[in-house]
């Protein structure tokens, strides 16, 4: 399995999102080559700001391993993410971070690259399909 396999898969909880109405962003946390926490954007359905695809991986993961320390997993993130959850995947110590879309908001890409600039951090994996369905989610809305 590969950086393109894992991509996918955050693709399909993006995808989860979209159906809810919510912003398509989807993350995966993987360890040992099995996923081990999924997670979608849930803030506008459960009216909490934090309700981001990364954190609420970052959350499962936590639970599942019964440690806040990440450090054996990757997170796959269809879109670079915010600097919250920047801040979050950084104090997880995640072992790589790979994401797909970058984010189009030039100083938020800024904030976020200072907060993860010692990770490795493998950018634009399925670019165009993380992409796609974000450009497409936005385009519809403002219709």
């Amino acid at each position: 399995m590969n950086d393109e396999y894992f991509m996918h898969l955050a693709l399909k909880e993006a995808r989860k999102a979209l159906i809810q109405d919510e912003i398509p962003v989807g993350a995966i946390i993987v360890k040992d080559n099995r996923v081990i926490a999924r997670g979608y954007n849930k803030r506008n359905k459960t009216n909490v700001i934090t309700d981001h695809a990364e954190i609420i991986a970052i959350n499962k993961a936590n639970k599942r391993l019964v440690n806040w320390r990440l450090e054996d997993c990757d997170i796959y993130i269809t879109l670079e993410p915010c600097p919250m959850c920047a801040s979050a995947i950084e104090q997880s110590r995640f072992r790589r971070i790979i994401t797909g879309a970058n984010n189009n908001n030039n100083d938020t890409s800024i904030i976020v690259e200072k907060i993860l600039k010692k990770n490795n951090w493998q950018k634009n994996v399925l670019k165009d399909e993380c992409s796609k369905i974000i450009n497409d989610f936005f385009i519809d809305k403002r219709k």
